[in-house]
C-alpha cells in the first residue's frame, strides 16, 4: 500500500544561549534516526543570528543589511524538512526535535508550486 506523504518544514527557534548550550550529539542522533526512517529530506543548523544578512529588492534596487530583519528574543536556529503522512504525524516528529525543549518549532506544510499553465514543479 502506497501512502502519499506531505512535506513539512520544521523551523527551530530559540534563544541563542539556550540552543548553544544543547549537546550537538543529541541533535545529530535525532537527525540520524529521522533519516533512517526515511522522514528527513534535509536539515541544517544555522550560525548565530549575528552572522545573518538581510537582502531586499525594491524598485530594482538591492539593499543589503547586516543582521536579521526584526529584533526578537528567539531566533531561527535551524530547520528540518520532513515527510509525514499528515499534520498529526508531523507534530509528533516536531515534538521530538531536541531544541523543542528550550525553544519552539514552527511547523509549516510545504506548498507545491504550480505554473499558470497548471504544470507542477518536479522536485523528487
Amino acid at each position: 500500500m502506497y501512502i502519499e506523504l506531505m512535506k513539512y518544514l520544521c523551523l527551530v527557534y530559540g534563544e541563542e544561549q539556550k540552543i548553544r548550550a544543547m549537546d550537538d550529539d543529541e541533535c545529530m542522533a535525532f537527525d540520524a534516526s529521522l533519516r533512517a526512517d526515511g522522514r528527513c529530506l534535509a536539515s541544517e543548523s544555522l550560525q548565530p543570528v549575528g552572522t545573518a544578512t538581510t537582502v531586499r529588492v525594491r524598485g530594482g534596487n538591492i539593499s543589503v543589511t547586516d543582521g536579521p530583519f526584526a529584533e526578537t528574543k528567539e531566533a531561527l536556529a535551524g530547520f528540518y524538512l520532513i515527510d509525514a503522512k499528515d499534520r498529526e504525524e508531523a507534530v509528533a516528529i516536531a515534538s521530538r526535535i531536541p531544541p523543542a525543549r528550550v525553544g519552539s518549532i514552527e511547523l509549516r506544510p510545504v506548498r507545491d508550486l504550480v505554473s499558470t499553465t497548471g504544470e507542477r514543479r518536479k522536485v523528487r
